[in-house]
């Protein structure tokens, strides 16, 4: 019973897979996933896990907060890059939910969960790209409530788990009492910090303060419709670039490689409207946490996700159908050399990048504290030393 407990707990964690049975059910098509190795499984067990939920209000106002997600996600994900506990590097796991939207079921509070627990950063940027808002009844507590009861939160003490509510009404509104809802996310080891979209007094005067201090949690105020100050630098325009040509190494495999790739030159897409947000998105691609096992013959092969000897010739990329295995594998080997050259060009130029943005920081007016990303990676550094994790 216990190794059956402990291969479920694995499936959960791999790359994709996490939280898998929160998913709304998938076509019987999309199912079908290559058999997972040893080896992978093991290190999906015991890997350290940081899991976030961002709890976002759509209702009509809360536009410039969709916005400042949407720019600021990979922001927020580079954090992470160097994650981790006991020596050992931290997986990232991110869900996401809205609530105060018109558009919702009544019935359900007007809320909805938009993704599990996953680690596939290419769905979380599709989704929050997806948000639209509409006016409507902001229930916290019940929002945080549903969070603390649908998520597959780690069962781990040690493990970083944390909820992020972001808002602009009265925290005590709705059936759930905020109450209720944070001494349960507490009693599972989940901090939750409350972002209110507003005034700091008036964050206070709305329960906003209180929810974060019952939780254990930090309370910030934001400017919803603040502009999210991106400085450029120098080495932008070429990480961007590499960053788009890093697809080139991907190679789609199974029933969802295709839709997946698409997924992910449709996000670079998304993130081409601004030339920072772009950069920071190929630094992210170039980082461990960009990890496309459950899709990527790269990746997959690589981590022990999938076994190429294993795999259908329909199951395979057009590149690689009709060879035999050798020809296969020397294919994945040169996309494999190709990326790994990428990389370490990007990575390389991004430690330049970041000397120039830190000799601009000193200037005047440079850069703003009141927007969600600054409110998110400034209560990390707090809670992540709290339970072991070092992010440099």
């Amino acid at each position: 019973m216990l190794k059956s407990s402990l291969f479920c707990l694995g499936l959960l964690a791999l790359p994709g897979l996490a939280s898998a049975h929160s998913n709304p059910p998938t076509p019987p098509a999309a199912q079908s996933q290559p058999p997972v190795s040893p080896g992978a499984l093991e290190a999906a067990i015991s890997a350290p896990r940081v899991q976030l939920a961002l709890l976002l209000d759509t209702s009509s106002s809360m536009n410039g907060l969709i916005e400042q997600a949407k720019r600021q996600l990979w922001t927020v994900v580079n954090a992470f890059q160097n994650a981790r506990r006991d020596g050992q590097s931290a997986r990232l796991e991110i869900a996401l939910y809205e609530y105060g939207n018109s558009g919702l079921s009544p019935e359900g509070g007007y809320i909805r969960q938009v993704l599990p627990l996953t680690t596939d950063l290419d769905r979380v940027s599709e989704q929050l790209f997806s948000l639209r808002t509409n006016g409507g009844d902001e229930f916290c507590g019940q929002v945080i409530q549903k969070a603390t009861q649908q998520l597959e939160w780690s069962q781990s003490k040690r493990d970083l788990k944390i909820i992020y509510i972001a808002g602009n009404e009265p925290f005590n509104q709705g059936p759930v009492p905020f109450q209720t809802s944070i001494a349960a996310a507490k009693e599972r080891g989940i901090v939750v910090n409350t972002i209110f979209c507003g005034q700091t007094e008036e964050g206070a005067r709305t329960g906003w303060t209180d929810g974060a201090t019952l939780a254990g949690g930090q309370s910030f105020s934001i400017n919803q419709n603040r502009a999210v100050a991106m400085v450029a630098a120098p080495q932008d325009a070429e990480i961007a670039r590499l960053g788009v040509e890093m697809n080139k190494t991907y190679l789609g495999y199974g029933r969802g490689g295709a839709e997946a790739k698409n997924r992910q030159v449709a996000q670079d897409a998304n993130a081409s409207t601004n030339i920072v947000s772009a950069t920071t998105r190929a630094v992210s691609k170039a980082s461990r946490l960009y990890d496309n096992a459950n899709w990527d013959l790269v990746d997959g092969t690589k981590t022990g996700a999938v076994r190429l000897e294993k795999l259908k010739d329909e199951d395979l990329p057009a590149e690689l159908r009709g060879k035999s295995l050798e020809q296969r594998r020397a294919i994945v080997e040169a996309k494999e050399k190709e990326r790994a050259a990428i990389r370490d060009r990007i990575q390389q130029l991004n430690l330049e990048r970041q000397k120039y943005l830190e000799a601009q920081k000193k200037a005047p007016g440079a850069e703003g504290n009141d927007t969600l990303d600054k409110a998110i990676l400034q209560s990390i550094r707090t809670q992540a030393g709290a339970q072991s994790f070092t992010l440099e």
